[in-house]
């Protein structure tokens, strides 16, 4: 019997993972931002714009964990924190902006799709922003 699919599912988990955290719209930022150099936790919020603390602090969070960037915090009144890309983080920002890029270039071409996808079917999506920024789609 042949199998049924060509990857492996740990694979598949592996990319998931992977894609989950940097498919996020706040670490494409992040990391863009972050691509300039090290940055202090206020600049890089209003570099972001639109981000609160907390999705930022979470963003970060994660960013770190992951093993993207690392975080130095001084030993300063009030305390100062810095944050800056890793080896691996630089190597994200690549791919990212490339991205981020080709986003900017295709936007309008995307929401033609759409509204022709829309209008052809019916379908009608709505999309608004919640208190920390993100965005949700529904029907």
């Amino acid at each position: 019997m042949k199998p049924r699919h060509l990857h492996l599912s740990e694979d598949c988990r592996a990319v998931s993972g992977v894609l989950q955290r940097v498919g996020d719209k706040w670490t494409v930022l992040v990391v863009t931002k972050l691509g300039g150099g090290r940055m202090r936790f206020s600049e890089l919020r209003g570099a972001v714009g639109g981000i609160s603390q907390k999705m930022l602090t979470t963003t970060l969070r994660g960013l770190e964990r992951d093993g993207f960037l690392v975080r130095e915090q001084f030993p300063t009144i009030p305390p100062r924190v810095e944050y800056e890309l890793t080896d691996l983080g630089r190597e994200l920002l690549e791919p990212v902006t490339a991205l981020a890029e080709w986003a900017r270039r295709n936007g309008e071409r995307v929401a033609r799709a759409r509204e022709r996808f829309d209008k052809v079917t019916g379908h009608v999506e709505v999309e608004w922003e919640d208190n920390e920024g993100s965005r949700a789609v529904g029907q």
